[in-house]
C-alpha cells in the first residue's frame, strides 16, 4: 500500500450535508477549479450569489477551508479570492466550490437548522455517509497493512498462513554477539530457528536489535504451523540452530523450556509473520536477486559475493550488485533487491552513474509572490530533470541544451549556469591493479628486510600476497571528477565556457557507457527580479 491508495473514498458527513443542501436550493455543487499558487483570484463558471463552502487538499489531506478566514467571495469579479495569510490548497490540485445561484427558482429555500428540508437532508446524508464508510472498510480489508480480524486471516490465507492460537508453544530465544562484531545487529521477525536435531522449527515473533556493546538479547519465539500442541514443547537448551545466518550472531539457545501459549496470535503478529513469509519466497540466492533486477527492467552486469572469483569476492554476509539501469528506475530496483535478499545479508546495489549539480542564476519577471518564486525554482529543476531523463546510456548532457530547457520556463527572463559540480560512482579499483601493488610492495619490503633473493623465496612471497590481498569491492560513495566536465576541445571546461553553455557532462568513463544523473536542489538556484 502507499499514500495515494490507502483511502479509496473519504466523504465526511458534514461535507455530504452541505452538498445536498446546496443542490436542494438550486446551487452549484463541487465545481472543480485548479489551484495555482501564482494566482489569488479564481472566477466561477456561473453567476453566484454567495459561496457556501470550499473543500480540497491541504498538505495531502482532505480539508474544508474557512470562509472569511481562508477565502472571500469577490462579488465584483464573481470569483473566489484566497487570503494571503489563510490556509490554501496544495499547488496544482483541484479545490471544489459550492455556491448559490442568484435566481435558482427552487421551491425549497429554508435550509436552517430544524427545518423539514434540513432534517430530511441530514437523515439522507447520514445513510450516504454510512455507505461511503462501508465501501472504504471493504477496500481496506483487502490489504495486509489495514485488514483486521477475519479479513486479515483471509488475506494471509493466500500465502498458506493461518492464525496461530493457544495450541502453539512459545518461549524466549537468546542471541549472542560474535566476538569482535561492532555496531547494532538487527534480528528480524520471522527468523527461523530449530532444535539441535532439526525436528522442531520455531520463528521469532517480534524484531529485536542488539545494541552496540550489548552481548546478548532475548527474542520471543513461537512454534511453526507444523508443530502444534505438544510437538512444540521442547526442553531448555534444545533450540540451538539458526537456519537464517545473521551477520554478527555467533550462537543461539533457549535457557527455558517452551510452553503452550496463553493468547491467540494478534493481528500485528500475524501481519509480521505473513510479511516475513512473503519476503522468504525465492530468497537467499543470487538467482533470486538477478530475477528481481531483470523483472524491474534492469540488467545485472557484475556481482561480488563471498563465493565469487578472487577478483569479485566480497566479505561474508554481503553481496554487491553492479546493475545497468536508467537513473529513474534505480530506486525501485534497489528496493526490490533489499526486499528479496536473505535476512542478515547486506546487499549493496550500484550502477555506473555520473552525477552533476549545476549552480544557476536566473532573472525573473517582477511582481511574483514569494510562493511564485519558489514555484519558478521548482519548474527550473523540473525542466533540467526532464531533459536529463531523456538521455540514454553514454549520452552526455550538453550545456546549450540545458540552457534552452531553462529559458523555456514561464516567467524566466534570463538564466545562466555559473558552476557545475561533477561526481562519478565509486566502482572500486580494478583487482589486477590491487594485486600488482600488493606484490610489488611485498617484494620491496622483503628485500629491504634482508630476505633471501632466490626463486623459491620470491614464489613464497607472491603466494602469500595473493592469499592475503582482498579485492576492493565497490561502494555506494561518490568520487569528485572534474575531468568529466569538458569544453568543446575535450579539455576540462573553464568558468567562461560554463557560463556561456559551451560544455558537456560526458557519460563515457574508461570506455564504458555511464548514465548522467541530475543532483539538484532549490538551494542551487539564485533568483533575481528584473529591474524595470
Amino acid at each position: 500500500m502507499n499514500q495515494p491508495t490507502v483511502t479509496l473514498i473519504q466523504r465526511p458527513y458534514q461535507e455530504i450535508v452541505d452538498d445536498v443542501l446546496t443542490a436542494i436550493v438550486g446551487g452549484v455543487v463541487n465545481e472543480p477549479i485548479r489551484y495555482d499558487l501564482k494566482r489569488d483570484l479564481y472566477p466561477l463558471s456561473e453567476p453566484a450569489d454567495d459561496v457556501r463552502g470550499i473543500t480540497g487538499l491541504h498538505e495531502g489531506q482532505a480539508y474544508a477551508f474557512l470562509k472569511e478566514i481562508d477565502y472571500v467571495f469577490n462579488e465584483g469579479s464573481n470569483a473566489v479570492e484566497w487570503d494571503e495569510n489563510g490556509t490554501r490548497p496544495d499547488d496544482d490540485t483541484d479545490f471544489r466550490v459550492d455556491y448559490f445561484r442568484p435566481n435558482s427558482h427552487s421551491p425549497l429555500t429554508d435550509i436552517n437548522v430544524g427545518s423539514v428540508t434540513r432534517t430530511l437532508s441530514e437523515a439522507v446524508s447520514r445513510e450516504i455517509n454510512t455507505v461511503y464508510e462501508q465501501i472504504n472498510l471493504a477496500y481496506l480489508s483487502a490489504f495486509i497493512d489495514t485488514a483486521t480480524g477475519r479479513s486479515l486471516e483471509l488475506v494471509v490465507a493466500i500465502l498458506g498462513i493461518t492464525r496461530k492460537t493457544k495450541e502453539f508453544a512459545v518461549g524466549l530465544e537468546t542471541f549472542f554477539r560474535q566476538a569482535g562484531a561492532v555496531g547494532n545487529i538487527t534480528i528480524p521477525e520471522g527468523t527461523i530457528l530449530a532444535t539441535t536435531k532439526g525436528d522442531v522449527i520455531f520463528e521469532t515473533t517480534q524484531p529485536r536489535t542488539l545494541q552496540q556493546g550489548q552481548v546478548r538479547i532475548d527474542a520471543p519465539i513461537r512454534a511453526t504451523v507444523d508443530f502444534k500442541r505438544e510437538k512444540g514443547k521442547v526442553a531448555a537448551g534444545a533450540i540451538s540452530q539458526l537456519l537464517q545466518p545473521i551477520v554478527g550472531i555467533t550462537r543461539v539457545t533457549n535457557f527455558d523450556a517452551t510452553f503452550l501459549g496463553t493468547d491467540d496470535e494478534t493481528d500485528a503478529e500475524l501481519r509480521l509473520r505473513a510479511k516475513a513469509a512473503l519476503r522468504s519466497l525465492g530468497k537467499a540466492t543470487l538467482a533470486a536477486l538477478q530475477r528481481v533486477v531483470l523483472e524491474g527492467g534492469g540488467g545485472l552486469t557484475e556481482v561480488w559475493d563471498p563465493d565469487g572469483a578472487p577478483d569479485h569476492r566480497s566479505d561474508p554476509g554481503s553481496v554487491t550488485l553492479l546493475i545497468e539501469a536508467e537513473p529513474e528506475r534505480f530506486a525501485s530496483l534497489n528496493t526490490a533487491v533489499q526486499e528479496t535478499r536473505a535476512a542478515g545479508v547486506q546487499a549493496l546495489v550500484i550502477s555506473r552513474y555520473v552525477f552533476f549539480k549545476p549552480r544557476i542564476l536566473t532573472t525573473i519577471a517582477p511582481g511574483l509572490t514569494a510562493a511564485g518564486k519558489l514555484q519558478v525554482i521548482d519548474e527550473l529543476i523540473a525542466a533540467l530533470q526532464a531533459y536529463t531523463d531523456g538521455l540514454s546510456s553514454g549520452q552526455p548532457a550538453e550545456g546549450q541544451a540545458m540552457l534552452k530547457a531553462l529559458k523555456d520556463v514561464e516567467d524566466v527572463v534570463d538564466v545562466k549556469i555559473v558552476d557545475v559540480l561533477v561526481w562519478r560512482s565509486d566502482l572500486g579499483r580494478p583487482a589486477q591493479a590491487t594485486l600488482v601493488d600488493g606484490i610489488a610492495n611485498a617484494v620491496v619490503a622483503s628485500r629491504a628486510g634482508g630476505a633471501p633473493d632466490d626463486l623459491d623465496a620470491l614464489k613464497l612471497i607472491i603466494t602469500s600476497t595473493l592469499q592475503e590481498t582482498p579485492p576492493l569491492v565497490p561502494t555506494n560513495t561518490r568520487i569528485p571528477d572534474r575531468s568529466l566536465l569538458q569544453g568543446p576541445d575535450g579539455q576540462p571546461a573553464s568558468d567562461a565556457q560554463i557560463e556561456s553553455g559551451d560544455f558537456r557532462v560526458v557519460a563515457t568513463v574508461g570506455g564504458d557507457k555511464w548514465w548522467v544523473v541530475l543532483d539538484m536542489e532549490p538551494a542551487d538556484v539564485v533568483v533575481e527580479e528584473k529591474v524595470s
